[in-house]
């Protein structure tokens, strides 16, 4: 039997991880992990098991999507409930920025989190 691999965790790089939480609760209405703190702070999915994490790194240096020169490493992407105007009106006034490079036309948009990461929203 091969062994199988669950996904339990995806954890960003950041300078701030309360703040980077905050941003992605308002965001996505998940509920903070209970020990999460300055240093490492996590969301828990909505079934329990799946946790979005953020952890404190010293200098560290946002990345610059689409350029590589500070790399992205990962992005997400996420599916939204409204139009996209609505979903990124919303998540502008919540912090996010508009890269000027948009490769999917209107079906999908690319925004940064407060601490650089890109992510996608997609229509649902």
């Amino acid at each position: 039997m091969t062994p199988q691999l669950r996904m339990t965790a995806i954890t960003l790089d950041c300078p701030d991880p309360l703040a980077l939480m905050a941003f992605y609760q308002a965001a996505t209405g998940l509920p903070p992990h209970p020990e999460s703190d300055a240093d490492f702070a996590g969301l828990a999915g909505t079934d329990g098991e799946l946790l979005l994490g953020f952890q404190r790194v010293d200098g560290y240096r946002p990345p610059r999507w689409p350029g590589q020169d500070s790399p992205q490493q990962l992005h997400i992407c996420f599916t939204a409930d409204t139009d996209l105007p609505t979903t990124e009106s919303h998540l502008l006034t919540l912090g996010a920025g508009v890269p000027t490079h948009q490769p999917h036309g209107g079906k999908a948009r690319v925004l940064t989190d407060p601490a650089g990461h890109p992510f996608c929203i997609v229509r649902g």
